[in-house]
């Protein structure tokens, strides 16, 4: 599980010990569960016609705060990463939320590579 981690770009010692040991239903649940446990997942507050924004909330905080500087290195050196931040910004969206974003696929991506089995292969551009 650590050398699947740790395959990606932007995944180091620290984060993928963290995930390892405070996430461990990883590669087990669905995409939804993995990224709800991790706190990413937007939640809505409706109520017929009062459209609130969309926030995170919940979920293992300390993985999250371990993923969030991840992200950070990640965004440098994973191109897809890096492609996915660039278009958000593009689109409009605030800094952190583009990087909050890119944590959710990262944690998608991540659950996808444990559950498989496979290291990560950067698409060929």
């Amino acid at each position: 599980r650590n050398t699947i981690l740790q395959s990606m770009k932007g995944i180091g010692k620290i984060a993928a010990a963290s995930i390892i040991s405070n996430l461990p239903e990883l590669g087990y649940i669905s995409s939804k569960q993995a990224s709800s446990l991790v706190g990413v997942a937007p939640m809505n507050r409706e109520s017929g016609r009062y459209q609130g924004m969309r926030k995170i909330q919940g979920g293992r905080h300390q993985v999250r705060t371990v993923l969030f500087m991840a992200m950070m290195s990640a965004i440098q050196t994973n191109p897809v990463f890096k492609a996915h931040y660039q278009k958000l910004l593009a689109a409009g969206k605030a800094k952190k939320v583009a990087i909050i974003t890119c944590i959710r696929k990262m944690v998608v991506i991540l659950n996808s590579m444990l559950r498989d089995g496979v290291m990560w292969e950067a698409p060929k551009v």
